[in-house]
């Protein structure tokens, strides 16, 4: 998948260039509609994203992947506590960024952002920090539309972690877009640079 730059420098260097800016102004007006439509469907018992003008719903999950998710929030949730350091938001939160919406595995606010949240809203800015788990369905898109929209939109660190095969990769934000900082497979520990003193070892994650 292309960057934003590379994007950006094909289209200067079309001749059609005012043609692509009418095209792609017709599909954002396009995509407003049915974006309304999907924040009139989806409810607390739906999980579902908005993607690129289309609404995505998500099948349950298996039990390597939430079995995973509940070895890191065991340990995440009472650190980020104890220490007072923001909130932790888990699968059913939406965000909303400038195209699409999602609703990650697992995020992290440092204090300055969820300050604001009320206990009323539905929709909440980009995180500092996200976790995605990986499925067989999901797959393409953690690592490609949500690795460059998360890192364009300032989520600083993005943990990628596959269940079936053990490893987590851990990617850092670095001029608008992520860098693989570290990718572990089976054994050892990972420390997160946003969340201040988080280490977990990966027994923790996936010997459930």
């Amino acid at each position: 998948m292309k960057t934003r730059v590379e994007i950006l420098n094909d289209i200067r260097n079309s001749p059609e260039i005012a043609l692509l800016a009418n095209d792609i102004h017709a599909i954002i007006e396009s995509e407003r509609s049915e974006r309304e439509r999907f924040y009139n469907l989806v409810h607390e018992n739906v999980k579902a994203e908005f993607i690129n003008g289309q609404i995505i719903f998500h099948s349950p999950v298996r039990g390597r992947h939430w079995m995973a998710s509940s070895g890191i929030l065991g340990k995440l949730i009472p650190h980020v506590v104890s220490n007072k350091l923001g909130r932790v938001g888990v699968e059913k939160v939406m965000i909303r960024l400038t195209r699409n919406d999602y609703e990650p595995d697992i995020v992290f606010f440092r204090n300055e952002k969820a300050a604001k949240f009320t206990g009323e809203q539905l929709i909440f800015p980009a995180p500092d920090f996200i976790i995605e788990i990986l499925s067989a369905s999901t797959e393409e898109i953690d690592r490609g539309e949500k690795l460059l929209d998360y890192a364009a939109h300032g989520v600083e660190e993005y943990w990628i972690i596959d269940p079936e095969k053990e490893i987590v990769e851990k990617y850092l934000l670095h001029n608008g877009y992520y860098q693989i900082a570290e990718k572990l497979l089976h054994k050892g520990s990972i420390a997160s640079e946003v969340i201040i003193g988080f280490e977990i070892d990966l027994k923790q994650i996936f010997e459930q």
